[in-house]
């Protein structure tokens, strides 16, 4: 894939971070927070990149409605971007086509790159990720970040994910939120009304995905019997 940024992904797949090094007049665009270190001559602009609209559909789909804008001037400058959460990183260089995201995946994008929410009906609210996904389009880069490492996936039939560890695919695949096959009639009333074990997604087509090996609801889940707790002797 051909590259519109000269850029550089280290630390993966632990503690990705991604260090751009932008040309003069160059831009990248990044969520908030995401910013680590720049060089002094580099500029930072704040607002509602697409207007109110996409802004919205942004903040639905678990991003922030603000995106920072970093400009070099004066010559070329460096920046660096680490995400929130302990994982890897991932590049992915769009031609015209789509890349659907799951709430909480973006961390930058170059020129010729628009992201924004894209409604996800009754499949969002049964899979309890979220109602809307966010959609990357245009020609150019985006890069995105998972909660532990990533594994790509070629789909070239029916292929079943579980909901949370989705983190990115291809528009060429078509998915819908479902129970798997075998769960007794009580997992399923249980799966339909608490998003719990048992909810996939199907992916049909041809097209990537990328999935993570961690999922953040199991791990809170874990943490939580360790929590310390009231004695009331």
């Amino acid at each position: 894939m051909t590259s519109t940024l000269n850029f550089e992904m280290s630390q993966r797949p632990d503690f990705g971070m991604l260090t751009v090094q932008l040309e003069d007049g160059q831009q990248i665009f990044a969520e908030t927070s995401a910013m680590a270190t720049m060089d002094s001559n580099i500029n930072l602009k704040s607002g509602l990149k697409g207007g109110i609209g996409k802004a919205l559909m942004r903040g639905l789909g678990g991003e922030s409605m603000i995106v920072n804008t970093f400009t070099a001037q004066n010559g070329g400058g460096e920046i660096s971007f680490a995400p929130g959460p302990p994982g890897d990183m991932l590049h992915y260089h769009l031609d015209g086509n789509s890349l659907m995201l799951q709430r909480g995946a973006f961390v930058a994008h170059s020129d010729g790159v628009e992201v924004t929410g894209k409604w996800n009906g009754a499949k969002g609210f049964f899979s309890g990720e979220g109602l809307v996904l966010l959609k990357a389009s245009g020609n150019g880069d985006i890069f995105f970040n998972s909660y532990g490492a990533i594994i790509e996936v070629d789909v070239t039939d029916g292929y079943y994910v579980d909901t949370g560890y989705i983190v990115a695919f291809e528009d060429t695949l078509d998915y819908s939120v479902t129970v798997l096959p075998g769960l007794s009639r009580g997992g399923k009333v249980k799966s339909f009304f608490f998003g719990g074990e048992g909810l996939v997604c199907k992916f049909s087509g041809q097209g990537k995905v990328w999935i993570q090996t961690r999922n953040v609801n199991p791990f809170l889940n874990w943490i939580h019997r360790f929590r310390p707790t009231k004695n009331n002797n």
